[in-house]
């Protein structure tokens, strides 16, 4: 019971919230070390801490197995108000704790308990107590007395152990005195007053110690907190616990505490035993009340505490029992599952508040119902032969009902997962014989009794005796490797595919000197050999066996591992000395060649000092390679690898090799930046291509005339511009270039000859207009002087307005021809030379006119709109009406114009702008097109356009109707739809009215209308037209319908009145006649089970007297209204419908009633609402969707 030898108990969860009562301690054994049993008894717990740190409880009854290392009893430390007292019984020794007589008060001083040695893990407090400490702070315990002291526990005696006579057999609690009275009293004020607050924090964590002086919130009176040194030093935990204040004031605060904590759990305590209801095999609901007090016999109704978790705890051992924790929750009621069926339990509800728990409530007692029996385990085999096979089995649990019955299923050895019956019976082992040798059959188990059938078992598949396998084939390589083999064999012929067989697979290493050893024994057919050496040979057979006995093993096979990748080479050296371009290296072989020859060496380089852009430049078999075609200057990284059997080896080290550098070679000739200016030029020129393998520093220029070939500097530097000045205009330059390195100047570039910039051109003389036609004229200019360069193009400026001409040509021709010109227009043009130099001046300008010509083309041609044209012989079937803009008339007035439309001559009009050309055939297409005509001939024709005549307007169709009824009538006319919609024809329907005139009913493509709101047997007069694009066709012939004669209304349903036990009388409402036509009624009735009703009465009468009633029958009445009309040709009956029928029981009469009247029940049809009033339905509903639409946008998304 050591701290440092943890009990022989699994890691659990804490399932009791009790207050850890050691019971007794049984010492039993012999020697150094012994077991220890702890008991605890029913209703206590026992709390351990483990290895880990963590808490553990056991909750009696139980027993604790533990070591002892010494063989003696180890000292108990108990709570205060107990004592251990040892009990030696028949050699055995018990501690047994026994309770002191109370020396205590209520409102004393907390006391505070120092073992003086180790104190036992099992009177460390539970968590409703005190809350564990954080996990880091717990130490491993190596011996008895290095656990620190503010591990110590420290008891109150006042908030965990109170008196124990303060508690009731029933767990009530009686105050035993006036002060208990008043400290309960406080306490239900201060509820009182957190009751406005405490409604939040009923789902929250408690508060934090400085908040609330809960006792929840203490470690058996050590505050959280607190300090190690708190625990040691009384002035220190005065300070901390009262921040300040002095010890009386502290004792005072504790003693209201401990009287507040003890006056809750005694409320707690007082809970009533759950109620039991509905009890099935598994199942159980439990209910229960809320806690409630009683002081000084009253009770107290205005309970401020309105919310409690409960904890519900079962228990199938008996009242005193272990019980365990079904439910944790708010809820006062609970369905149980997972009972075992025909069990006794027993039943007990705890309440917690503010995380202090009270007493649990008394156990109340039920016994769950019997059921069918469970699962049973499948069977086993106990015989086997070829031909038969005795299987046997166990009970099941009977779950109350005892088994009478067993169902073995078997397939039949068909294997397809159909079961039939084998045995029925109550015997628990079966033989069934006359099988087929090494055949395999599928059998499955159920149990049976009063209460139904169990499910069935797991199938088992058990297998006849057979014949031993012969002899396989050779395994066969699937894959090798460097350190494995993968082997594949097959099944021997002539085996069964449903048949049972092993394989054991043997292997030989030939430097072992062992002989053949099993690598393999299963099902399979693969089989991975694995912790092989690489490049070895080894040999395999493999051999079958199965119940029977075990094959010839197969032939021997010979398979050699794969050899290993070779190491890494050496690092590779230069050899000789490292020239500008090239250098030899050489290398080692690698000391691992991984079981193989090496095959080739690879050399890879990587120009300078990072990256990893390597390029291959040598693979073979020799160990060095000249490396050639380099850069000067610069720096490589080369590194080796090799290959082999086994494969590629990794990279060796690399080797950084500089080349030495060179002079710069030539570089490109200096090149003209900009334009070349009379006096200067500026140049510019790049590094040279190969810069010897050091960085270019300087540059030199040399400048040279043609005609004396001799050369000077003029620029030496580090830059790659220069510009030189002084020079002659038009005159042509020489220049060189070279650079320099470290190594020196390299050689000079290609020469580049450069001439200065010439002058601009001088002013040209004014050109020559001649006008070719009114829409062309041909220009001439002649050569100005260039100023030392040649002209390269000439510039003409052209334009109706002085001021704002544009260039029309840019060339090297003396002469232009201007096209698209307009008659009679004023122009004018100059022109401008230009060379390299620049542009010269313009030449003074000229003025020219053009001549006069036809006028331009017709524009804005289009049709007219039938709205648009006034004239009273226009025809939209057989006219078109256009309309045009006047062109312009190009210097001569226009006269008229000319219309074409097709095959026949054209039409000559005035100076109009609009006309309608008539005497078309209707629904025709013509292309019409327009010219202007003046003085010098027509214009072009302006652009076609596509006008199409009307069709002539319809004929009438034949108007029938299709439908009669008392107030509307269904019209029919036409043909179809589909015919109307692409003749775009609409109709026009009309009906006289009471003045003899026709009015409008319908418009439209449609060719039915429904006219509504008629009178019956009236006759009504309709004619209809048709109506297209052409216009509205003739009105038809009048056509006279009649509407037929309406039906009675439905009756309200009869009212019964009972005369005797077997005659009833009925009534029904009255109409009035028809328009004169009489009404009279039916009556008819459905007795008893019939289906159908029968007509009792036919006539005028509204009442009617039924005998013949059976007693204690249902009859059910319905009266309907008909009109009897009075026509020439005879008498017709129209019948209304049928009224809501009625239900008339018939009763004996009781003397003592004071009615005569039996219950009628009225069954009301369900009445259908009518097209307009779904319609009104439909469209309220919405309207009302939209409103509510409207409203979720205006106030979610816009505001």
């Amino acid at each position: 019971m050591m701290a440092e030898h943890p009990p022989l108990l699994d890691t659990t969860q804490i399932i009791s919230s009790e207050i850890p009562l050691l019971s007794a301690a049984v010492v039993s054994g012999d020697g150094a070390q012994q077991v220890i049993l702890v008991q605890v008894n029913p209703g206590e717990a026992f709390t351990i801490r483990r290895e880990d740190g963590q808490f553990q409880c056991i909750t009696g009854p139980a027993q604790v197995p533990m070591m002892s290392p010494n063989g003696s009893v180890p000292p108990i430390y108990v709570p205060p108000g107990y004592a251990p007292q040892v009990i030696e019984d028949n050699g055995v020794r018990r501690v047994v704790v026994v309770p002191q007589a109370p020396e205590f008060h209520p409102g004393s001083h907390a006391v505070i308990h120092r073992p003086p040695h180790h104190p036992l893990p099992g009177f460390i407090p539970l968590q409703a107590m005190m809350p564990p400490p954080p996990r880091h702070i717990y130490s491993t315990v190596t011996g008895a007395g290095d656990m620190a002291s503010q591990y110590i526990p420290q008891y109150h005696t006042s908030q965990v152990y109170g008196d124990l006579d303060a508690l009731s057999p029933h767990g009530r609690s009686n105050f035993r005195d006036e002060r208990s009275s008043k400290t309960y009293e406080r306490l239900q004020k201060k509820l009182k007053d957190r009751h406005g607050t405490q409604k939040d924090k009923l789902n929250s964590p408690p508060p934090s110690p400085q908040k609330c002086p809960s006792p929840a919130n203490e470690h058996n009176g050590l505050v959280k907190g607190q300090d190690a040194s708190s625990v040691s030093t009384g002035s220190t935990k005065s300070k901390s616990l009262g921040k300040g204040k002095s010890n009386s004031q502290m004792d005072t605060e504790v003693e209201e505490k401990d009287e507040e904590t003890k006056a809750l759990e005694a409320l707690l305590s007082n809970i009533t035993k759950p109620v039991i209801s509905d009890i099935q095999a598994r199942t159980v609901v439990l209910a229960w009340s809320p806690p409630s007090s009683a002081i000084n016999g009253d009770t107290d109704k205005n309970n401020v505490l309105e919310v409690y978790v409960y904890e519900v705890l079962i228990s199938n051992t008996g009242k005193d029992g272990k019980y365990k924790t079904v439910y944790t929750g708010e809820k006062t009621n609970v369905t149980i599952n997972d009972l075992r069926p025909a069990t006794d339990y027993h039943a007990r509800v705890q309440a917690e508040c503010n995380c202090i728990k009270g007493s649990p409530s008394e156990a109340e007692s039920f016994t769950t119902m019997s059921c069918e029996p469970d699962t049973p385990n499948p069977p086993r085999i106990t015989n086997r032969t070829k031909n038969s096979l005795t299987l046997q089995w166990k009970t099941s649990c009977d779950n109350g009902s005892k088994i009478h019955n067993y169902l073995l299923e078997w397939d039949e050895g068909k294997g397809n997962g159909e079961f039939c019956q084998c045995y029925y019976g109550q015997q628990k082992q079966y033989r069934i014989t006359k099988l087929s040798p090494a055949m395999g059959y599928t059998f499955r188990l159920a149990a049976k009794n009063d209460m139904g059938m169990s499910g069935f078992s797991e199938e088992v598949l058990y297998h006849t005796s057979g014949t031993a396998p012969s002899m396989p084939a050779s395994p066969m390589l699937i894959k090798a490797g460097v350190t494995w083999l993968s082997l594949q064999w097959t099944k021997p012929s002539g085996t069964p595919t449903d048949e049972g067989i092993s394989y054991i697979l043997e292997m030989e290493d030939e430097t072992s000197g062992y002989g053949f050893k099993p690598k393999y024994d299963g099902d399979d057919l693969t089989c991975t050999v694995k912790n092989l050496r690489r490049s070895t040979k080894y040999k395999f057979r493999v051999i079958a066996y199965n119940l029977e006995g075990k094959s010839s093993p197969s032939e021997v096979v010979d398979f050699t591992t794969c050899p290993d990748k070779p190491g890494v080479p050496s690092k590779p050296s230069v050899k000789g000395k490292i020239h500008a371009q090239s250098f030899k290296i050489i290398w080692d072989p690698p000391k691992d060649n991984g079981g193989a020859a090496i095959t080739k060496y690879v050399v890879e380089i990587s120009e300078g000092l990072n990256g990893n852009n390597w390029d291959v430049i040598y693979s073979g078999a020799a160990r060095e390679h000249l490396c050639d075609r380099l850069h000067p200057g610069c720096s490589y990284r080369l590194r080796v690898y090799c290959t082999g059997e086994g494969g590629q080896s990794a990279a060796s080290d690399s080797l950084l090799v500089q080349t030495p550098a060179v002079l710069p070679g030539p570089g490109q000739p200096p090149r003209l930046q900009g334009r070349p200016r009379a006096k200067e030029i500026q140049l510019r020129w790049g590094p040279p291509q190969a810069d010897g393998g050091s960085p270019i520093t300087c540059y030199g220029l040399e400048m040279s005339s043609v005609e004396t070939d001799e050369h000077r500097e003029v620029y030496q530097g580090s830059d790659v511009e220069c510009t030189v000045s002084n020079l002659l205009p038009g005159k042509t330059y020489s220049f060189r270039l070279r650079a320099a390195n470290k190594a020196g100047f390299g050689p000079y570039s290609e020469k580049c000859e450069i001439t200065t910039a010439p002058g601009p051109p001088d002013q040209c003389k004014p050109p020559q207009v001649t006008c070719r036609s009114a829409t062309c004229a041909q220009v001439y200019w002649e050569v100005p002087v260039n100023n030392g360069a040649d002209i390269t193009e000439y510039r003409l400026e052209w334009g109706s307005v002085e001021g704002c001409m544009q260039i029309c040509y840019c060339g090297t021709g003396l002469s232009y021809e201007m096209k698209g010109l307009l008659p009679a227009t004023i122009y004018y043009c100059r022109v401008q030379a230009v060379n390299v130099a620049g542009a010269g001046p313009f030449s003074e300008v000229v003025v020219c006119m053009t001549p006069a010509s036809v006028p331009a083309v017709v524009t804005c041609l289009q049709g007219r709109s039938e709205d648009e044209v006034e004239s009273p012989h226009y025809s939209p079937s057989t006219c078109l009406a256009i309309s045009w803009g006047k062109p312009c008339d190009h210097g001569s007035e226009i006269l008229g114009y000319s219309i074409d439309y097709g095959e026949k001559q054209p039409v000559t009009v005035g100076k109009v702008s609009s006309y309608f050309i008539d005497n078309l055939l209707p629904d025709t297409t013509y292309r019409i097109r327009i010219q202007a005509l003046n003085s010098l001939g027509a214009g072009p024709f302006s652009h076609t356009i596509k006008l199409k005549t009307k069709p002539l307007p319809p004929d009438p169709p034949r108007l029938e109707c299709a439908v009669y009824s008392s107030q509307t009538l269904k019209l029919k006319w036409g043909e179809g739809t589909s015919k109307a919609l692409t003749d775009s024809i609409q109709y026009h329907l009309q009906m006289e009215d009471k003045n003899g005139r026709f009015i409008s009913l319908y418009r439209g493509p449609c060719h039915t209308y429904k006219v509504q709101r008629l009178i019956e047997s009236t006759s009504y007069k309709f004619c209809i037209q048709a109506c297209n694009e052409a216009g509205e066709g003739p009105l038809s012939q009048e056509y006279i319908f009649t509407t037929t004669k309406s039906v009675p209304a439905a009756l309200k349903a009869p009212r019964i009145e009972r005369v005797n036990d077997h005659t009833c009388e009925i009534t029904w409402e009255v109409l009035q006649p028809m328009k004169g036509d009489p009404i009279i009624y039916s009556l008819q009735v459905m007795a008893g089970k019939d289906s159908e009703f029968k007509q009792i009465y036919k006539g005028p009468d509204w009442s009617f007297r039924y005998s013949g009633l059976q007693l204690n029958c249902e009859y059910r009445f319905r009266v309907c209204a008909i009109r009897q009309c009075q026509e020439t040709v005879g008498h017709q009956d129209l019948i209304g419908p049928y009224s809501t029928t009625v239900l008339f029981i018939s009763q004996r009469t009781e003397p003592p009633a004071s009615t005569n009247k039996d219950t009628v029940e009225i069954s009301r049809t369900q009445q259908t609402l009518s097209d307009e009033q779904c319609a009104a339905v439909i469209l309220l509903l919405f309207a009302i969707f939209s409103i509510l639409i409207a409203f979720i946008i205006q106030y979610f998304v816009i505001k």
